[in-house]
């Protein structure tokens, strides 16, 4: 492809010695992208949106930060209190943690109901997963640094499950810990990587956007795109597409920062860490619960535990396996699900069990928020039971067994004559490369 001829000669000279407006001139304007995109396709751009955010509001927060057990929940309130408009960028970097997690969770399930992680979109899919671990991790070690109730008990004890490791359990808990308990050198190194972590994201991003373009992006029927018909140029279409959703995003998320900055957040982090009083309820922020229900379905008495694995390790193990293991499953979902079609537009039994694993999602959400006792815990194990059963049961049984409705034969025919019609069955033909 032949570059393009740029008109202001300061930018033509640059150009010429280093391509970068060549390169954004196909990337971000001549891109090809499919025609069909909804705005379930917003999401990806507007994760990149938020993380700016964060790490902008990060920046400026760490200059008024103290990194000490002495300090820090005092100078979290200087910045609300002291700092010129200390509190806004405070309360944008704090609900912007929990809107990253809401638009990055949206952009998961898109792509699990289009089949975004099929061939040849694996290795997006995966290095997707990689960005969704990186997240968790620099949320968590955020999450410390307030110094509140919460802060420091949760820390305390999500750091401890490390201890139920066999062998290197309470080694790697001393090395996290920079001691014998959370206390200052723990809160210095969770401040120095919650300090670098986004940058290393930023990073995983940019490889996640390479493999995007290698291959060009989905679409809602999951076919590939047969020439200039099935497809537009990325500007100005899907930039001002993209530019309605970031000024609805925005709408919510500043609703949220300017009148109600503490809807996500724990009463209890408000009080300074004390180690001497434990909280009533030990909770995560929200977007750890669902994780954090499933690490406390398994126990003694839960059948999988103790049908299958109670003869080899212990519950707590069992449980932190599980809690890891429910997201390391995604990395292996491309060779899970073997169904020659991606969209659920044409898997109706599949768009089915969809429903039913996002339903299972927001209970497992509910009971990690609520203590684990009564009905919470059966209610917890049955759901962790489904969760697991969905990606390693469900998943492979449909891709061999499933009938799926006939595709359609291009793009552009649903785009253009508004329906749904197919030249073959989906299950007659090699699946589309799209």
């Amino acid at each position: 492809m032949s570059a393009p001829e740029f008109k202001n000669p300061v930018i033509r000279w640059i150009d010429y010695r280093l391509p970068v407006f060549s390169f954004m001139h196909h990337e971000l304007n001549e891109y090809p992208t499919p025609r069909n995109l909804s705005y379930w396709w917003n999401f990806g751009s507007l994760a990149g949106i938020v993380l700016v955010v964060m790490i902008a509001t990060g920046i400026v927060l760490a200059m008024h930060y103290t990194p000490h057990t002495a300090f820090a929940f005092d100078s979290v309130e200087r910045i609300m209190r002291d700092v010129n408009y200390g509190w806004l960028i405070r309360y944008l970097h704090m609900n912007g943690a929990s809107a990253f997690f809401i638009v990055v969770f949206i952009h998961i399930f898109r792509g699990l109901y289009y089949g975004s992680y099929k061939s040849p979109r694996e290795l997006l899919w995966i290095i997707g997963v990689v960005i969704l671990l990186t997240m968790m991790a620099t949320a968590f070690l955020g999450y410390v640094l307030p110094w509140g109730q919460m802060s420091f008990w949760g820390a305390t004890v999500i750091t401890n499950l490390f201890s139920a490791i066999p062998v290197i359990g309470d080694p790697v808990v001393a090395w996290l810990w920079g001691g014998f308990s959370v206390d200052n050198p723990t809160l210095n190194r969770f401040f120095s990587l919650h300090y670098l972590l986004p940058f290393v994201l930023v990073g995983v991003v940019m490889v996640h956007l390479m493999a995007l373009h290698q291959h060009g992006s989905g679409n809602p029927i999951g076919i590939d795109t047969k020439g200039p018909q099935d497809t537009i140029p990325f500007h100005p279409y899907y930039t001002v597409k993209d530019m309605f959703g970031t000024g609805v995003f925005f709408l919510v998320y500043l609703w949220f920062v300017f009148y109600a900055p503490n809807f996500f957040g724990e009463p209890d982090n408000y009080i300074e860490a004390n180690p001497l009083q434990t909280p009533p309820h030990i909770v995560p922020e929200w977007y750890f619960l669902p994780f954090y229900a499933i690490l406390r379905a398994f126990t003694e008495d839960y059948p999988v535990y103790s049908w299958f694995l109670s003869w080899f390790m212990s519950a707590k193990l069992a449980g932190v396996i599980a809690m890891f293991g429910s997201i390391l499953v995604l990395f292996f979902l491309p060779w899970l699900d073997r169904s020659p079609v991606r969209s659920a537009r044409f898997r109706p039994l599949y768009r089915q069990f969809f429903w039913l694993l996002l339903i299972d999602c927001f209970v497992l959400g509910w009971v990690g928020a609520n203590p684990a006792e009564g009905h919470f815990i059966w209610i917890g194990q049955v759901a962790t039971t489904y969760y697991f059963a969905h990606f390693l049961l469900i998943v492979p049984l449909l891709g061999v067994f499933e009938k799926p409705r006939p595709l359609p034969t291009s793009i552009a025919e649903p785009v253009l004559k508004g329906g749904g019609g197919s030249a073959a069955s989906a299950t007659a033909r090699p699946m589309e490369k799209a």
